[in-house]
């Protein structure tokens, strides 16, 4: 669906729960002993194939009135596990159904059957799994048979946090410890970071080691409830930018200033391009700003980068972004999407190996915007909607639905304008 979107926004907003912190919730409380009551106020699609390719796999999980129920995993063999579009789910899920013995399917759909694999997929072969793909030009739909081994796996930490996430939640549940070794810096750590304190809540010990992770075992998932999970900073990431860069301010709510989301870092971004970025009781004000051109490092913030692009084409002057080029891996080569968008509103930017920079400028929309069926991309060209002369026509909008279907309408809620073209 296309969408038509223009307006000034202004008011008071609450993003949804964190995908990332709901996926690892869902996923320890599915492993764990005892039924789990999960808090959290919205779905989307990625966490419902999470919940879906869980119950693949032999656990219980409804969802209703805005909480998850989750009763304790019993293994199913031969079950097909639909992730969807979900880059999180494939690789969280792959090492879990191979240390479960559950000779398991996993298929998905849009970008992610040709979403880079081979590194985990080498360290779970390597450990007495055969791994078998249906098609040669895909990695997806992609059968495990076999009963993973613990021992020693070796993984470069340049490459995706998800592997690491992936093991450490797989790891625990094996007769044999285990040591994770990262060779090379370890980048995106704080979504690692997510996951060893959801491991500590579920009561698993991960020992931190010279080279990464020793991970003793076996051992037994045991979730408290209820938990809730909190505020997305990712997708409060949008209308700070759009506090920012506009005419008034946007106060975003129930954020949690204390997270461990790697996100939470846009206030830090957005304070080096100089804007006014406030926490109140009431919540977090994001204030009209004149921003200008700074050099950001994006190690740790991968999903940040199209949304400050947004902010860098209303900054003055040039915005150096670095250590992007994961950003080609993703629902879509984000670079190029990124690139794309901003020539529709006559923003110049320049694509490196590993960096990004942009041109500020004064935007003005002078053809529809490809949404390259990535939710990050749709979303940004709204936000930059806001500044922009005229109205703005969207191209696929509806994947907004992946991470934050409810996004077009927060958008009206503050004042913007939404048409269905």
């Amino acid at each position: 669906m296309d969408k038509k979107v223009t307006g000034i926004l202004a008011g008071e907003v609450t993003p949804p729960p964190s995908k990332s912190q709901a996926h690892r919730l869902l996923i320890c409380a599915a492993l764990s002993d005892t039924a789990t009551t999960i808090e959290c106020d919205s779905l989307n699609d990625d966490l419902c194939a999470t919940m879906e390719s869980l119950n693949a796999l032999g656990a219980d999980i409804k969802y209703n009135n805005g909480a998850f129920t989750v009763n304790p995993m019993s293994c199913c063999k031969g079950g097909e596990l639909p992730c969807g579009e979900s880059g999180s789910t494939l690789r969280f899920l792959l090492p879990i159904a191979a240390a479960l013995g559950s000779d398991a399917t996993l298929t998905g759909k849009g970008k992610l059957p040709l979403r880079p694999m081979d590194p985990l997929c080498d360290a779970i072969t390597a450990h007495g799994v055969e791994l078998t793909k249906h098609t040669p030009d895909a990695y997806l739909p992609l059968t495990c048979k076999g009963t993973l081994s613990g021992g020693e796996y070796t993984l470069a930490g340049n490459i995706s946090s998800q592997y690491f996430t992936g093991l450490l939640f797989a790891l625990p549940l094996l007769e044999k410890a285990s040591n994770i070794n990262i060779v090379g810096e370890l980048t995106s750590a704080s979504y690692v970071g997510m996951t060893l304190d959801a491991l500590r809540i579920a009561g698993i010990t991960i020992e931190k080691s010279e080279k990464g992770f020793h991970v003793p075992a076996p051992q037994r998932y045991h979730t408290p409830s209820p938990m809730r999970v909190e505020g997305d900073w990712s997708a409060a990431a949008f209308w700070l930018v759009a506090g920012v860069i506009g005419n008034n301010p946007i106060t975003i709510c129930g954020m949690n200033a204390a997270s461990l989301q790697g996100d939470r870092y846009i206030v830090e971004h957005l304070r080096k391009m100089g804007a006014d970025i406030r926490f109140t009781d009431k919540g977090i004000v994001a204030h009209p700003s004149k921003l200008h051109g700074a050099e950001l490092d994006c190690t740790d913030t991968p999903d940040l980068v199209p949304i400050l692009a947004v902010a860098a084409a209303a900054a003055d002057g040039k915005t150096l972004f670095t250590h992007v080029g994961r950003l080609r891996y993703k629902e879509s080569d984000r670079l190029t999407a990124m690139k794309r968008l901003l020539e529709c509103f006559g923003i110049a930017s320049e694509i490196g190996e590993d960096t990004y920079t942009v041109t500020g400028g004064t935007p003005i929309p002078n053809k529809a915007v490809d949404s390259f069926g990535d939710h990050r991309i749709a979303m940004s060209a709204a936000i930059i909607s806001t500044i922009a002369k005229g109205d703005t026509i969207i191209n696929g909008a509806e994947c907004v639905a992946k991470s934050y279907p409810l996004f077009f309408e927060d958008f009206a809620s503050l004042g913007g304008t939404v048409e269905n073209i």
